[in-house]
């Protein structure tokens, strides 16, 4: 393998590769000394959008860990302060709104424009990651799917039972069609912006879609999650990320090159189900709560199963959470580094 080749875009493809690369969902976060060094008493809204702390962030973890990808560091919900929405990092409390969108004449509110106006850090951000990052390394970029994104701006913040989101959704599907139209052209040009930077694939991650029966995301959702995807079809690989959603699953498997399981569904049996090329998951983040010797044991379970396939790309089901050990994360990429080795 060439040095500057990047394996992780190889398994993209689903060609073969000398052993099977390994980024991890959340990669750079509170669980690593280094992050909560660097971000100190800095509020979460302004690391996101300070382009030489958060490039140093996305560096730090792919360092520290040393896999296969950087993921660009920000979050899903800043791309919706441009269009109107008042947005806060509540500790505690996570991400919250202070004005929800409620009805037709919040929708008809919200204001879209290019991402190089909108968000124009992002940018910065990404040139700063490429001039350190190794060339054999590959940068992920992201953003929220659009029925995620409209989740959290018609909820506010986090939410259980989705009350607000559903009640516009089927009460106002008018209102509910603008919205989604008005999120889908904000992340295509946020998405086209990080591509045009130098972005090697783009992740979209859509949390919260496994809420929503088959025929509600069929006719709700699935358009225009279609659309964003088309609109993207052929730059770079589209990784396409949601939990909870194995009903929806065949759905979505034509549309994206990579689709990213949680940890509910068996990989290789929905991998052979669906005929992707090329899939990526699903350890259960908590794993990796264990003791180092359950992590290993877990991820060589894992390897065994897919047995050296080409297209596997190693991640978990969902994000490292707080409490987990770094040197278990370490443990966990280099497991999958010395053990997948093709002979």
């Amino acid at each position: 393998m060439k040095k500057t080749e990047k394996i992780f875009l190889k398994a993209c493809r689903g060609e073969p590769t000398d052993y099977t690369p390994i980024w991890l969902n959340r990669q750079a976060g509170r669980y690593m000394p280094q992050y909560l060094e660097l971000k100190g008493d800095m509020p979460s809204l302004a690391l996101f959008k300070h382009p030489e702390k958060a490039a140093k962030a996305a560096l730090d973890a792919q360092r520290i860990l040393g896999v296969d990808a950087a993921i660009l560091f920000a979050d899903l919900l800043p791309i919706m302060e441009p269009m109107g929405l008042d947005l806060d990092y509540k500790v505690g409390e996570g991400p919250v709104f202070a004005n929800p969108v409620r009805n037709v004449k919040d929708v008809d509110g919200l204001i879209t424009q290019p991402a190089t106006e909108a968000t124009p850090y992002i940018a910065e951000t990404i040139g700063r990651i490429l001039a350190d990052l190794p060339r054999d390394i590959a940068l992920i970029g992201f953003a929220g799917a659009p029925f995620t994104l409209a989740s959290y701006a018609i909820e506010g913040r986090s939410s259980r039972n989705y009350v607000h989101l559903k009640k516009l959704m089927y009460q106002a599907p008018e209102a509910w069609g603008l919205l989604m139209d008005k999120l889908v052209t904000q992340v295509t040009s946020y998405l086209e912006l990080q591509i045009a930077s130098g972005v090697d694939a783009v992740q979209i991650f859509d949390t919260w879609v496994g809420c929503l029966s088959l025929a509600d995301f069929r006719q709700y959702v699935l358009p225009y999650t279609a659309r964003l995807i088309r609109n993207l079809k052929d730059r770079v690989p589209l990784i396409y990320f949601g939990t909870g959603n194995s009903h929806l699953l065949p759905d979505i498997a034509p549309l994206a090159d990579v689709l990213a399981l949680d940890w509910r569904v068996p990989l290789v049996e929905t991998w052979d189900r669906l005929g992707v090329k090329a899939v990526q998951g699903n350890l259960d983040p908590i794993v990796l709560c264990a003791d180092p010797e359950t992590v290993s044991s877990h991820a060589q379970r894992l390897l065994d199963e897919v047995g050296g396939r080409p297209g596997h790309i190693f991640n978990l089901g969902h994000g490292i959470i707080p409490e987990t050990p770094v040197s278990n994360v370490q443990r966990l990429v280099d497991h999958v580094h010395q053990h997948s080795i093709r002979g």
